[in-house]
């Protein structure tokens, strides 16, 4: 245990790291689409696309598990039943953030050969999903309590803000 404060510090790191890549990388995906016709542009774009998720968010997305699989094996009781459930809720939530960056993986291959399945007003929407597992994820934490109004609320907040995104007038 002499460690684990050493770990936890490596784990928000990688975390925030990993965090920087699932808010920027959406982005990208907005400019890749919206400015398509501007092949110079795009290029560049693909450039950036290509590093911040290869060279950041994966090694990043990776060193975030494991250094949390590690803090977890030195404090099983976080696992317990008399922790209060709320690192299960958490792990569900980080799950998901797993699922959705290896969703902008598969995004990123789609636009490389440009493949434009997808709109910029959808990736705009799809850029607040990170945003909304990280408030439930960091309120799990902060408060060491798993809460069903704070998640309810939380995803139904999140759900009206990706519904005002997807109502706004596209852009010309």
């Amino acid at each position: 245990m002499e460690y684990y404060t050493w770990i936890l510090t490596f784990h928000i790191l990688a975390l925030l790291s990993w965090m920087a890549m699932l808010f920027y990388q959406p982005r990208l995906y907005v400019y890749h689409t919206e400015y398509k016709d501007k092949k110079d542009f795009v290029d560049v774009v693909k450039i950036q696309e290509l590093k911040m998720y290869k060279y950041i968010g994966v090694p990043a997305m990776w060193a975030t598990i494991i250094s949390g699989i590690v803090m977890l094996y030195l404090n099983p009781y976080l696992l317990s039943a008399d922790a209060g459930g709320w690192m299960h809720a958490k792990l569900l939530f980080v799950f998901l953030l797993v699922i959705y960056s290896y969703s902008l993986g598969y995004y990123r291959k789609k636009l490389e050969k440009d493949d434009y399945e997808r709109s910029g007003k959808f990736f705009r929407a799809y850029n607040e999903v990170p945003t909304i597992l990280a408030v439930l994820i960091v309120g799990y934490v902060v408060t060491k309590t798993f809460s069903i109004a704070f998640t309810l609320i939380t995803i139904l907040i999140g759900a009206f803000i990706v519904y005002k995104v997807f109502k706004q007038k596209e852009k010309k």
